[in-house]
């Protein structure tokens, strides 16, 4: 009954009446996507160049989601995953980072990175993050493409790990992604920030951004953790190690990350 409730409700009014955070369960994609009140692609985007600009030309310490904070909150995990892979690469690195905004994680651990001998951080983005990155950030290390397919066609197989951090979640069809990344034979992959159910079962839900980040209500997943490690499974892809991720919200859930190896990698 509540279910049919919520599903006849009118969009806006569903919204109203919730608060930020994640509501609902949802059968499908499209179901959950006529209950977001959609948002403004680009005012985002702005907000997110003005924030990172300020971290770039260090007027700024870190951004998260356009959001400054006097404080870098690092994930130690995922750090020490990205020095691992360097340090079996000479001190070099060499990354995806998959829907990286305007290079959010870069600048994050830039202090850190910057000890390497030597760092490619290729961030996958929509096409007007790619335009806005490629013309206020772009550099020697920081650099934006398409798709995971063109950066894989102009880097060869100089890409040593892909990230995916706080981000499948958001997709309509993640494991089409996922399954990109598998063609091009990159040895790790990482996830990160990424939300799992407590019983196992796919949850579809709508998640409402706090007004004072920005205005913004987008469908957003919590993935069967068995079924998320099946499929990399049968991808030719071992589980190195797993760990707890940072991010907690007003639903049961568990936010996780892994380190993935390819199997035949050498």
């Amino acid at each position: 009954m509540k279910q049919t409730l919520i599903r006849l409700m009118p969009d806006r009014l569903f919204l109203l009446l919730k608060g930020y955070g994640w509501y609902g369960d949802f059968s499908t994609w499209e179901d959950a996507k006529t209950k977001t009140a959609g948002y403004e692609t680009e005012s985002i985007l702005l907000k997110v160049k003005e924030s990172l600009l300020k971290v770039k030309n260090g007027k700024a310490l870190y951004e998260r989601d356009s959001v400054i904070f006097e404080k870098i909150e690092y994930s130690w995990e995922l750090l020490t995953t990205l020095m691992w892979v360097a340090a079996q690469n000479g001190g070099r690195l060499n990354l995806i980072d998959f829907g990286g905004s305007l290079g959010s994680a870069y600048y994050q651990n830039k202090s850190f990175l910057d000890k390497l001998q030597y760092v490619s951080w290729n961030i996958v983005e929509q096409q007007n993050y790619v335009k806005v990155g490629i013309e206020s950030f772009q550099n020697d290390n920081l650099r934006f493409y398409y798709s995971i397919s063109d950066c894989c066609s102009e880097l060869g197989n100089k890409i040593d790990v892909i990230l995916f951090s706080g981000v499948l979640q958001y997709l309509e069809n993640p494991f089409e992604i996922l399954k990109e990344a598998f063609s091009c034979g990159i040895k790790y992959i990482i996830v990160d920030r990424t939300g799992f159910t407590l019983n196992n079962k796919q949850r579809i839900t709508v998640q409402k951004v706090p007004a004072r980040i920005y205005e913004a209500s987008y469908p957003c997943r919590f993935f069967s953790e068995n079924d998320f490690l099946t499929y990399f499974e049968k991808n030719n892809y071992e589980l190195v190690t797993d760990f707890e991720a940072l991010d907690k919200v007003n639903i049961p859930s568990k936010y996780k990350g892994f380190i993935f190896l390819r199997r035949d990698a050498v």
